[in-house]
C-alpha cells in the first residue's frame, strides 16, 4: 500500500466556517478530496490540504517529476485550482506548488507557531488581487546574408549587408528604448491603483508564454474596486511603442504577495 503524506495548498481566511461547503467535490493534486487543517475548531485561520502519495514528493523523485512538463502542468493546475475556488469565497495566501508535510499534524504544528503573522497578512490582503503585467520586445530579425539582400545602388553587396546591418541595429535600439519608456508609463498608471508591486525575474523559453523577448515581469497589488480601472489604464498606457507588446493577466489570488516578510519561505518538505 502507498504511504500517504500532506500536500498544502494555502493559507485562508474561515470566519464563518463556509469554507467547508466549497469543499465537497473539489478536487486537488491526483484528485484527492481537500480538506482543512485548523489549530483549534473554531480557529479561522485554517490550511487547505489532502493526501498525495509519498513516493511522489520523496526528493529524488520531485526532482524528477519537476523535469517532466506533462506531470507538472497537472499538479500545478490542481494546485491553482483549489487555490482559485478558496480564493471565490475568502482571502487566501497560496502557498508554493509542492509544498509537502508528513502528516496533517505536521500542518497543524506549523499553523500553530506561524497563526498570528499568516492573520496578519490576511487581514492585510483582503479585498486585494494581483495583476499580473509583461512587456515583450519583438525586435527586427537579424540579418539575412549578402547574398539574400536586395541591390541597393551605388553599394557593393558587402557595403550593402553593412548597411542593412547598421539599419537594423538602429530599429532594435528604437524598440528597446520604447520598451523603457512604455516601462515608465505603465508603472506611472499602475501606481495610480496599485498598493503594492514586485519586481519579477524576466521570464525565458516556454515560461515567457509568447513572441518576443520578455523584459518585464511584474506582478501589482490592486483593491476589487480598482481592478479594471486598472487593468485598462495599464494596457492604455502601453499603446503605441512599435515592436513592444503588453500583456495584463489576472485577477488572481496575491501569490505574488502571500508569504509574510516575517516569516521565511515555507519549506516543500518538512521532514
Amino acid at each position: 500500500m502507498t504511504e500517504a503524506i500532506t500536500y498544502a495548498y494555502a493559507v485562508a481566511r474561515d470566519a464563518d466556517g463556509s469554507l467547508e461547503e466549497v469543499l465537497p467535490g473539489l478536487p486537488g493534486v491526483g484528485d484527492a478530496s481537500v480538506h482543512l487543517v485548523r489549530v483549534e475548531p473554531d480557529d479561522d485561520v485554517v490550511v487547505a490540504v489532502s493526501a498525495v502519495p509519498e513516493q511522489d514528493f520523496q526528493e529524488a523523485a520531485l526532482r524528477a517529476h519537476l523535469e517532466d512538463l506533462d506531470w507538472l502542468e497537472s499538479v500545478a493546475r490542481a494546485h491553482n485550482h483549489v487555490i482559485d475556488a478558496l480564493a471565490a469565497h475568502t482571502t487566501v495566501l497560496p502557498l508554493r506548488l509542492a509544498t509537502v508535510y508528513l502528516d496533517d499534524e505536521r500542518v497543524r504544528l506549523m499553523l500553530q507557531t506561524r497563526r498570528e503573522a499568516f492573520a496578519g497578512r490576511l487581514t492585510a490582503l483582503a479585498a486585494q488581487v494581483e495583476w499580473g503585467v509583461k512587456i515583450y520586445v519583438e525586435a527586427p530579425e537579424r540579418a539575412a546574408s549578402p547574398a539574400d539582400l536586395p541591390a541597393e545602388a551605388g553599394l557593393s553587396p558587402g557595403r550593402a549587408y553593412l548597411s542593412h546591418r547598421r539599419a537594423q541595429r538602429h530599429a532594435r535600439e528604437d524598440v528597446y528604448r520604447g520598451a523603457s519608456q512604455a516601462a515608465e508609463r505603465i508603472e506611472s498608471a499602475a501606481r495610480v491603483h496599485a498598493v503594492d508591486r514586485v519586481q519579477h525575474r524576466p521570464q525565458q523559453g516556454e515560461l515567457a508564454g509568447g513572441p518576443g523577448e520578455n523584459v518585464i515581469n511584474d506582478a501589482y497589488l490592486v483593491p476589487l474596486q480598482h481592478a479594471q480601472s486598472f487593468r485598462a489604464d495599464v494596457l492604455q498606457a502601453g499603446e503605441g511603442f512599435p515592436g513592444v507588446r503588453v500583456e495584463v493577466t489576472g485577477p488572481w489570488a496575491p501569490y505574488s504577495f502571500a508569504t509574510p516578510a516575517d516569516v521565511e519561505s515555507m519549506k516543500r518538505v518538512v521532514p
